[in-house]
């Protein structure tokens, strides 16, 4: 079956992942979800997606960017793209921090609750931007 891309959500919050899932699948993407930093971690090896979504604060405050530094840290991973969804924003409105390449690697982040056409917008771009800079069409990517 061919499919716009692979998107592994790493998230605590069940309906979250469960929301998010459908949106995703309903518009073409094959998806894989994991409640927490090492699990995900883990589904990230095996399955190699095509754009990571990333909760911060699951059971540990600052697991989500713990989990983005062992991602970058990876070979096979490194240039997955990552979105940082979290409501880190909402709880604590000082936290302002742009994407690092060291402290902080994450390819952009959006607030909780995540707007479903940006998530889907930036989804694309970032998935498309892969495909380019890896030399495969999204045509060409098939699910197991």
């Amino acid at each position: 079956m061919i499919t716009s891309g692979r998107v592994l959500i790493i998230d605590d919050d069940a309906d979250f992942r469960q929301a998010i899932e459908g949106l995703l699948t309903a518009s073409g993407y094959a998806v894989a979800c994991a409640a927490n930093g090492r699990s995900g971690l883990d589904l990230a090896k095996a399955t190699q997606p095509d754009l990571i979504l990333l909760d911060v604060m699951m059971d540990e405050r600052t697991e989500g960017f713990f989990t983005l530094q062992q991602i970058r840290r990876h070979p096979a991973l490194r240039d997955i793209p990552v979105i940082v969804v979290s409501s880190i924003y909402t709880d604590q409105p000082s936290f302002r921090v742009a994407p690092d390449a060291g402290w902080l690697p994450a390819s952009m982040f959006l607030p909780k609750p995540v707007d479903p056409a940006r998530l889907l917008e930036e989804s694309a771009r970032l998935i498309a931007a892969r495909h380019v800079a890896s030399g495969l069409s999204p045509e060409m990517r098939l699910t197991p």
